[in-house]
């Protein structure tokens, strides 16, 4: 178990240090929602009505409706308010056990002895058990103040929350205040009844028996492979197999041969294109050349003409 809480028991001038265990747990088999037909994980998102958008957990406050008028609460007006950080478990009274009434109780909480010596703890355990007393104590609790029910359970000490007065529903029922008539008769035959089913309570006497039948259920299913893939529920796709495995070394020679092969085709392109440039350097220059002696043959008689004409 891990500790809860820790600190110390304290009444007069007497301090008990101890450690908070939880007491109790659930033990049902914890079921979540599926999609009835593909067994697809079924989410619940915090959506908000005015604007239909979904709200990320940061962004949602805490308020108060009285049925007319909503009070928003943010986490800074919570910060304001004192927060209970006690570490002492402060002994209010001691009461007769059998003036608390079951009702009352809400979490139990073992304590374990936190010193070198239980010395103290025994003492308070003993002192308890021999007075038939039950210590009412005040305690922080995350954050909280609690009022509870520091008592002897077996051969440890308990802390069993309560709660407050205002806490416990009055039940009023208007049919308990018609008056009913009960014979003696009636009343002896109820207390023989009740005498043949009276026994001593032993708690491990009793199972649950529906969550025994439902792991039973969830066994047998296993079994006979009636049941889907988790990841496949959270509609996960499952990754793709890959290729044959190749050798490390093998795969840089490749790697190597395959860029090698690059450069010498790109060697011999760039061998090819400057061929071909060449080529059309020396194409257009014998050109130019023809072009050059067509255009000076033509310009001669136009000079001659020119010339004679002049003189």
């Amino acid at each position: 178990m891990r500790a809860v809480w820790k600190g110390a028991v304290t009444f007069g001038l007497v301090n008990v240090p101890v450690k908070l265990y939880s007491a109790t747990e659930d033990h049902d088999v914890s079921l979540h929602q599926v999609h009835d037909a593909d067994g697809g994980r079924i989410r619940y998102q915090r959506v908000c009505e005015i604007d239909g958008e979904i709200v990320p957990y940061q962004h949602i406050d805490k308020a108060y409706d009285d049925g007319e008028r909503t009070v928003i609460i943010t986490d800074e007006d919570l910060k304001s308010l004192p927060a209970e950080r006690s570490r002492e478990i402060e002994v209010v009274e001691f009461v007769p056990t059998d003036q608390i009434d079951p009702i009352m109780f809400d979490r139990s909480y073992y304590l374990e002895p936190d010193s070198a010596s239980n010395k103290a703890y025994v003492l308070l355990r003993e002192a308890l058990e021999s007075t038939d007393r039950t210590a009412v104590v005040r305690m922080a609790l995350r954050q909280k103040t609690r009022l509870a029910a520091l008592r002897v359970f077996g051969d440890v000490l308990m802390v069993q929350t309560l709660l407050w007065s205002d806490e416990v529903r009055q039940a009023n029922f208007p049919a308990l205040d018609e008056p009913a008539k009960i014979t003696s008769k009636e009343l002896d035959l109820s207390k023989q009844l009740i005498e043949s089913l009276s026994n001593d309570f032993e708690p491990e006497q009793f199972v649950d028996e529906y969550q025994q039948e439902l792991r039973t259920l969830i066994q047998a299913k296993l079994e006979q492979g009636d049941a889907l893939d988790t990841a496949a529920t959270f509609g996960e796709q499952p990754e793709e197999e890959g290729g044959e495995v190749i050798d490390l070394m093998e795969a840089l020679r490749q790697s190597i041969a395959a860029k090698r092969g690059g450069a010498d085709a790109g060697k011999a392109s760039s061998s090819k294109t400057a061929s071909s440039k060449k080529a059309a350097a020396t194409a257009s220059s014998s050109t130019s050349s023809k072009s050059d002696e067509s255009d000076s043959s033509d310009r001669k008689p136009a000079a001659k003409r020119r010339s004679t004409k002049a003189g």
